[in-house]
């Protein structure tokens, strides 16, 4: 009996052994299966920051997404366009534009900022009306060869990353401006030209999307990166229509160009009205009257 016991028990374990490899690759494929199940379909919802490549592959990309929009979901959005020129050959003078008009209704703020810049941030604009388009152009300035970025936030909470790489000379930022060799900038500071569009080019033929209003100031807007001459830049601006209702508001970095050129597409709006504020305290408004019927 003991040897049937003993032959019974060996029998079993050679049972086992030849069998358990099939039974380990059967329970692999089974959860494979229910893995891949359990992935999301498509990409609906923003991926953790974790899981996200960088499609400019920017060193800096982590921190300067932390120190902009901190560890809120994000994804990056081809509907977010940042234009920008195949090479600048003025660094102190780029013109960049934003676009958000793709998820117009749905955005309460946009980001902009140059990773390569010394001083990264742009400017942030804040959308208070559907009266206004989100989407802004502007002139910068840039250090180097740098990736710049418009980071947009929904209503649902999540941020729409967009972005382009901008190819440029040198030295933009620390360059002294031309206010620095011109004895009479004083008397001329705070001055705005602004000029009214009927309409804006490739935009829907509707009343809302039907005008452009385009401001310059004159400003040094010095970033104080130059020995011996300070900080001096318009920080703050807001966009009003005619009855004071808020359009939009902008906070305003050093890296906005001398004498900023600020561009805006609006709706039925009428009489609108820019104020600026720099950062000693001086003030500046304009008001851009709507023509008169048949002018």
């Amino acid at each position: 009996m003991k040897l049937v016991a003993q032959g019974s028990a060996f029998g079993g374990a050679r049972v086992w052994r030849d069998a358990w490899p099939g039974i380990l690759l059967g329970l692999l494929v089974t959860l494979s299966v229910m893995a891949l199940a359990a992935e999301p379909e498509g990409d609906s919802t923003a991926m953790p920051a974790s899981e996200q490549q960088d499609p400019l592959d920017s060193p800096l990309w982590n921190y300067l997404r932390q120190r902009f929009i901190g560890d809120a979901p994000y994804r990056f959005d081809a509907l977010i366009k940042v234009r920008v020129p195949p090479f600048a050959e003025d660094p102190s003078q780029v013109p960049i534009s934003i676009d958000a008009s793709a998820l117009a209704g749905q955005v309460e703020r946009i980001v902009v900022w140059a990773d390569f810049n010394p001083i990264q941030h742009i400017v942030t604009a804040w959308v208070h009306s559907d009266q206004v388009q989100p989407q802004l152009s502007l002139r910068i300035k840039v250090e180097q060869g740098t990736p710049v970025r418009a980071a947009v936030l929904t209503t649902d909470g999540v941020w729409h990353i967009g972005g382009s790489y901008l190819d440029a000379a040198g030295g933009g930022c620390t360059a002294p401006s031309m206010a620095a060799s011109d004895p009479y900038w004083e008397s001329h500071l705070g001055e705005i030209q602004a000029r009214l569009f009927a309409s804006v080019d490739g935009a829907a033929a509707t009343e809302r999307l039907g005008k452009r209003y385009k401001f310059r100031v004159i400003h040094p807007m010095d970033t104080g990166l130059v020995s011996g001459i300070p900080e001096f830049y318009i920080e703050q601006a807001q966009l009003r229509d005619g009855n004071g209702a808020l359009l939009m508001r902008l906070q305003l970095s050093p890296p906005v160009s001398e004498n900023p050129v600020l561009t805006f597409d609006t709706g039925s709006t009428r009489n609108v009205r820019l104020w600026m504020r720099d950062n000693n305290g001086n003030e500046f408004e304009t008001v851009v009257p709507e023509p008169a019927a048949g002018a």
